[in-house]
């Protein structure tokens, strides 16, 4: 089991309704697996983390990829692209 903090920023954490929550997956855990857990909510989560949608994940404030692998007490954040000028 691999327990995570999970952190949601900017449109993600108001249309989530939610800033942060603690989340267990079971078995072998990729940044992968927890957004299928995650749109497996269904609703605005499916929605909101589509994979067609703009969005990034850190694990540990560093940006990851899909098949990075996930260990027990990490900080994933979710957000969007910054952009600025």
């Amino acid at each position: 089991m691999t327990t995570l903090n999970l952190l949601y920023f900017a449109r993600l954490r108001d249309a989530l309704g939610c800033g942060q929550e603690t989340l267990t997956l079971d078995g072998a855990a990729t940044v992968a697996s927890l957004l299928d857990a995650l749109r497996a909510r269904g609703g605005v989560w499916a929605e909101q983390l589509d994979a067609a949608r703009s969005f990034r994940v850190a694990v540990n404030q560093t940006v990851a990829h899909a098949g990075q692998a996930l260990a027990d007490g990490d900080e994933v954040a979710i957000f969007p692209p910054v952009t600025g000028g």
